[in-house]
């Protein structure tokens, strides 16, 4: 099978991330963005992990917000209870819909986090502090594929921090030095959107990372602009989807895209990824397994 083919533009959602300090106004701006893409607040899931403080923008006339689904996550801030709200609320709101997760800041530092997972691990015989960073960094890596893969758009707030770096002074010792404010999650954890805005104080956006044409854009985020992006991420094909896990089908290294739908759709009157169709083979097989007799 060849492993290339000619790229074309194909349809896709939106994986943004909001960035800023407390009141920089990051579940509003995405509350916003979010209605851009829908025009329909009943299409908007939030997973609110500040203490219930999104339910302050429902049905606010002042702020021309309407009712969203809301849902409220507190600790412990696991992995794997992101992963659960955000796979419940994509169902709710179909492809879509916007995902909101306010704040993924959690997820790393807070109870249950990544942070506490690590901490956990090193306790363990035969682990070590570095050792440990293994374990957590799987975590990690599991929890942003599950959020990223939704199959529907996707807003991600964080939280700010002071970043600093050791650097030698014109005395030849060390000293740290401001480098600016950097997002409260692991290190890098931007390369993973498409999307990344800084929001500051005064509620001003700006572009840190950016596949669209907001390069080198600033301002203040809107409705219009989430609009905007939409029509902008409707462009090209669509790419097919597996109906179970709402996952794009990839080809594997034996098999083409559409041979894996053909396959899919002949078993089982569906069109499924190959993982998919996997896991119904593997349960088929267990269950048969199980209802053979045993011989003497």
């Amino acid at each position: 099978m060849a492993l290339f083919e000619k790229a074309t533009r194909a349809k896709s959602k939106a994986r943004i991330a909001l960035i800023g300090a407390s009141g920089s106004g990051k579940t509003l701006s995405a509350l916003y963005l979010a209605y851009g893409f829908t025009g329909d607040w009943g299409k908007i899931a939030l997973i609110d992990t500040e203490h219930e403080r999104g339910r302050f923008y429902a049905n606010r006339e002042d702020l021309a917000t309407g009712e969203f689904l809301y849902a409220a996550l507190s600790a412990p801030y696991s992995a794997e209870r992101y992963i659960q709200y955000v796979t419940e609320a994509a169902k709710l709101i179909g492809e879509d819909g916007v995902v909101i997760v306010d704040s993924f800041s959690h997820a790393w530092d807070n109870e249950g986090g990544v942070l506490d997972f690590k901490s956990e691990v090193e306790k363990r015989p035969g682990k070590t502090s570095y050792s440990a960073w293994d374990d957590a960094g799987k975590v990690q890596n599991r929890l942003v594929n599950a959020i990223l893969s939704a199959p529907c758009h996707t807003i991600l707030t964080m939280r700010t921090k002071m970043a600093y770096a050791m650097e030698e002074n014109e005395r030849g010792k060390m000293q740290p030095v401001k480098l600016g404010l950097a997002p409260v999650q692991r290190e890098n954890t931007e390369y993973e959107f498409d999307i990344c805005l800084l929001i500051d104080r005064t509620h001003r956006a700006t572009v840190s990372k950016d596949t669209t044409f907001l390069d080198g854009w600033s301002g203040v985020i809107t409705s219009e602009l989430g609009a905007q992006l939409r029509d902008f991420l409707s462009e090209g094909a669509d790419l097919p989807r597996c109906t179970e896990c709402g996952k794009v089908i990839t080809p594997t290294q034996r098999k083409t895209v559409e041979q894996i739908i053909e396959g899919g759709e002949k078993l089982y009157g569906q069109r499924l990824c190959a993982a998919c169709i996997a896991a119904r083979v593997r349960a088929e097989r267990a269950k048969n397994e199980q209802a053979a007799p045993v011989s003497e």
